[in-house]
C-alpha cells in the first residue's frame, strides 16, 4: 500500500478521540470481524469507540465475539473520525444517510477501509484506503497496525482472523494470497487457536429443526437456468420475518446451490415490502465474476461473492433483466 496514504490514515487515526466504526446494511463476517477488531484497537488507544450498522447483526454471525456491541442507531453524540470498513457503495448505506443523527457523521472526518474493486460513490468527502489485493478488509486493518505498531489483543487478532477466514472462503479462494497466509500464521503465533474460533462457529451456526425442515423447502424452489450455469432462488418478506433471527435465509441455500454440478452463479434473491430487492452471489472460482453482474445492478463485491439492491421494480422484470445480464458476461468470457 502507498506509503504516504498510510501515513496520512495513520495521522487521521492518531488525532481522533472520538470513533464510530460503521458496517453496510449487509453485515457479513468481513465487516463484522473488521467492525470488532479496530474497536479493540483504538480502545486500547484511550479511544472511544462505537461499533454501528444500520440492520440488526444476523445469528449466523453472533459467534464472534463482541456482536452485541453494535448499535442499529448513530448516538446522539459528536465524532472526531467515522470509519467505514467494507464497503464505499451509497446504496448500501441508505439507512445511515436516513437516521435522525447522520449529520453526526457528515460533521466528522470520514475514513474508509475496503479492498472492494467498486466505486466510492459516498455523498461526503472521504479518505479511502483501498487495497483489491487484500482477499479483506481485515487483512488491510491487520497491515495498518503492524505498520504503526498498535497494540492488538487477543480479541482483535481473533476478529482478523474471522475476517480472513470469512471472505477468503477458509483460505480456499482465488483471492488468498501468500501474504494472507502469513497474516493467518502471525496470528496463530500471537494465540489465535483457528480450532476454537472453527468450534464457536459450528457451535453459533448450528439449525433447529424448523429451520432445518425450511431449508429442504427452499431446495425446492430453486431455479435452474441458462443450460443450469444459474441457480437462483426467491426469499419472500414472510420468510424472512419468520427465520432471519434464527438464520439468514440466503446462507442456508446459496452454497448448496452453487455445488450443484454445471453452475457457475448462485443467486438469492430477498422481496421487501416496500419495493426493495436485494440480491446475494456465489460464484465459482475462475467460472464467472459475480461482482460484474452486481455493478450492473449499482452493487460490487468480489469476483466469488457480490450483491446488489434495487427499488421500484417487479421482481420478474429484475429476474428477466439479471438472466440477460449473467447470460451476456458468460458470452463476454
Amino acid at each position: 500500500m502507498n506509503s504516504e496514504l498510510l501515513g496520512a490514515v495513520s495521522k487521521l487515526i492518531d488525532n481522533a478521540k472520538n470513533v464510530i466504526i460503521i458496517q453496510a446494511e449487509n453485515p457479513d463476517g468481513d465487516s463484522l470481524g473488521s467492525s470488532i477488531a479496530l474497536e479493540q484497537i483504538l480502545s486500547t488507544q484511550n479511544k472511544s469507540v462505537v461499533m454501528y450498522c444500520p440492520v440488526q447483526i444476523p445469528g449466523y454471525l453472533k459467534y464472534m465475539t463482541g456482536w452485541s456491541r453494535v448499535v442499529d442507531q448513530i448516538p446522539n453524540e459528536d465524532f472526531d473520525l467515522s470509519i467505514i470498513v467494507d464497503t464505499s457503495s451509497a446504496t448500501l448505506l441508505e439507512r445511515m444517510f436516513a437516521d435522525i443523527n447522520y449529520a453526526k457523521i457528515k460533521k466528522s472526518s470520514v475514513l474508509i477501509i475496503d479492498h472492494h474493486d467498486s466505486e466510492n460513490d459516498l455523498p461526503m468527502e472521504t479518505l479511502l484506503l483501498n487495497d483489491a489485493l487484500s482477499v479483506s478488509s481485515g487483512e488491510i486493518i491487520y497491515e495498518l497496525a503492524t505498520e504503526n505498531g498498535w497494540k492488538m489483543n487477543l480479541e482483535a487478532m481473533e476478529s482478523i482472523a474471522y475476517s480472513i477466514l470469512a471472505d477468503s472462503l477458509g483460505l480456499m479462494s482465488e483471492g488468498t494470497s501468500a501474504k494472507t497466509i502469513r497474516i493467518i500464521a502471525s496470528l496463530v503465533d500471537g494465540g489465535v487457536q483457528l480450532s476454537q474460533l472453527d468450534e464457536r462457529r459450528k457451535e453459533f451456526n448450528k439449525k433447529s429443526e424448523d429451520v432445518f425442515r425450511y431449508k429442504g423447502e427452499l431446495f425446492d424452489r430453486v431455479e435452474f437456468h441458462l443450460d443450469r450455469a444459474v441457480g437462483l432462488v426467491v426469499i419472500p418478506w414472510e420468510d424472512i420475518q419468520k427465520y432471519s433471527d434464527a438464520y439468514n435465509p440466503s446462507m442456508l441455500i446459496i452454497d448448496e446451490i452453487r455445488l450443484v454440478e454445471g453452475v457457475r452463479l448462485a443467486a438469492a434473491f430477498k422481496t421487501y415490502p416496500d419495493g426493495k430487492i436485494t440480491c446475494k452471489l456465489r460464484a465459482n472460482s475462475g467460472n464467472i465474476s459475480a461482482n460484474r453482474i452486481a455493478e450492473k445492478f449499482g452493487g460490487g463485491g468480489h469476483p466469488y461473492a457480490a450483491g446488489f439492491k434495487v427499488r421500484d421494480m417487479e421482481y420478474a422484470q429484475l429476474k428477466k433483466e439479471f438472466l440477460k445480464v449473467v447470460e451476456e458476461v458468460i458470452s463476454e468470457n
